[in-house]
């Protein structure tokens, strides 16, 4: 039986130990880097611009098209009239009837000639007529497209040889659009970590405060028992036990609203982790008794900044973009020449008469574009490309100098959070020998029960104030590696 029990204990400890997750500062960024689905969106927004960049470089390229089409038609295409068919085809009718008034007027003019070729001439005239005929009906025929079924089949090459400079913009385009996209992310980064980071620290603030809550509230029960006691014996009054039950059901009170404070901060901790709201999680931090003090302020952070912040990034590639644009607009009116071949198939024939079978012929040239007159257009269409590159140059000195006074300003904060943290730690200090003396007097019967809470208030509300100054610490190096680009 002790053997099953202490089996059973193992198991129980194990999956409590597997239920509470222990996190430092770096897991949670790491967690949350993995799970944010901003972050992965801005992920395959870089892999698009990058495949952008790749397409946009194959317009250097000469291009490959096949083209095919099939139509039947209800008539098809004649190349002569009905009336011009008709004459063709009676071309032996016509000329019979010719030949045979010429040969009668030659009878009427020699008696002779006519009787000779009286058993003649109908032979000759009809054998005249039904030659011609035939030729005129195998003439129609020849000309006959049958055109009624038609495919048509064409392999076309084009090589872009001056564009106005518009594939050479869009490649740069492209280029600092992909620039842009991983910027954009770095930033989406950062803020992630900002965020993870605040939330952290905000547990951990919590934490603490919930051990000093905690801390207190057995101060305050134990004074209370001691009153009671004292009101027992008759050396205290009741005035002094309410008072100090008072202070007792203040502690309880904010004991809960701190432990309501920190259940809600854990879970959006572990939102922002990718965790399930209810996990159990504990912080590694949150056991902290000292920090290290920051550096202090230097003017190289401004210089930093400039260098690493994504947004100024973001924003130059912008103006750059914008700038590229104007090259765009001004290649519309600009001449653009390219080279052209294609090879032409087609079913009825084209080159061998109108033949059923597939021929096809090749064909090159040149294909030259030159804008003569548009009222204007061009030159307002620059202009407004031109007005839009301005503003983002604009845009850019304005964050600039936003920059800077956001860098000095966290700068001076990070200062203004040391010496705070310096100035709590020496009230802590004087708080708890304050609270020391009040014990003692109060022991000895010549401190008062209120001096001793105002003593017990004064030791809480310095202990908060080290806790609070020393996540201000935190904070305040965290916003300033923000503002400098730095945070990583």
């Amino acid at each position: 039986m002790k053997k099953f029990f202490s089996l059973i204990l193992a198991i129980g400890t194990s999956l409590s130990v597997f239920a509470q997750h222990t996190l430092t500062l770096d897991s949670c960024r790491t967690l949350a880097l993995k799970n944010n689905k901003e972050l992965l969106i801005s992920r395959e927004k870089v892999n698009a611009a990058h495949y952008e960049k790749k397409a946009a470089f194959t317009n250097y390229l000469p291009k490959i098209e096949f083209a095919g089409g099939y139509m039947r038609t209800q008539k098809e295409i004649s190349l002569l009239s009905d009336e011009q068919k008709q004459t063709i085809g009676n071309l032996g009718t016509a000329a019979g009837s010719q030949l045979q008034q010429g040969l009668q007027a030659l009878a009427a003019q020699n008696p002779g000639l006519a009787a000779g070729l009286q058993g003649l001439l109908p032979g000759a005239v009809a054998g005249v007529t039904n030659g011609l005929n035939a030729v005129g009906e195998g003439i129609v025929n020849a000309l006959r497209t049958d055109t009624r079924n038609l495919t048509v089949g064409a392999a076309t090459l084009t090589q872009p040889i001056f564009m106005g400079g518009k594939i050479i913009a869009y490649n740069k385009i492209t280029k600092y659009a992909e620039q842009l996209a991983e910027a954009q992310h770095a930033t989406g980064l950062q803020d992630i970590i900002l965020n993870t980071d605040q939330a952290y620290w905000q547990v951990v603030s919590l934490a603490n405060k919930k051990k000093l809550a905690e801390s207190f509230l057995n101060l305050v029960q134990k004074l209370d028992s001691d009153v009671s006691k004292m009101v027992n014996e008759g050396v205290a009054t009741k005035a002094d036990a309410l008072s100090v039950k008072v202070k007792v059901n203040e502690a309880e009170m904010t004991l809960t609203q701190v432990e309501n404070g920190l259940s809600l901060s854990k879970m959006v901790l572990c939102q922002l982790c990718g965790l399930p709201l209810d996990t159990d999680i504990t912080l590694a931090d949150e056991d902290m008794s000292s920090l290290t003090l920051p550096n202090a302020y230097t003017e190289a952070n401004v210089n930093t900044a400039l260098a690493n912040r994504q947004e100024l990034k973001s924003l130059e590639l912008a103006s750059e973009i914008y700038r590229q644009k104007v090259n765009v607009v001004r290649s519309d009116f600009l001449p653009s020449v390219a080279v052209t071949a294609n090879y032409l198939v087609t079913n009825p024939s084209l080159v061998n008469g109108f033949e059923n079978r597939f021929r096809g012929m090749w064909a090159a040239g040149v294909i030259v574009k030159i804008p003569v007159f548009h009222w204007g257009e061009g030159i307002y269409k620059v202009k407004a490309a031109q007005a839009e590159a301005n503003i983002a140059r604009y845009k850019l000195d304005d964050v600039k100098e936003k920059v800077e006074l956001q860098v000095t300003q966290s700068s001076y904060k990070v200062n203004e959070a040391a010496k705070r943290l310096t100035m709590a730690e020496k009230n802590m200090e004087k708080a708890e020998e304050n609270l020391r003396y009040a014990n003692l007097g109060f022991k000895e019967g010549v401190i008062p029960t209120s001096n001793v809470l105002e003593a017990q208030t004064a030791w809480l509300s310095a202990q908060s104030g080290k806790i609070d100054a020393q996540i201000d610490v935190k904070l305040s190096e965290l916003y300033l590696n923000k503002s400098m680009g730095t945070l990583k």
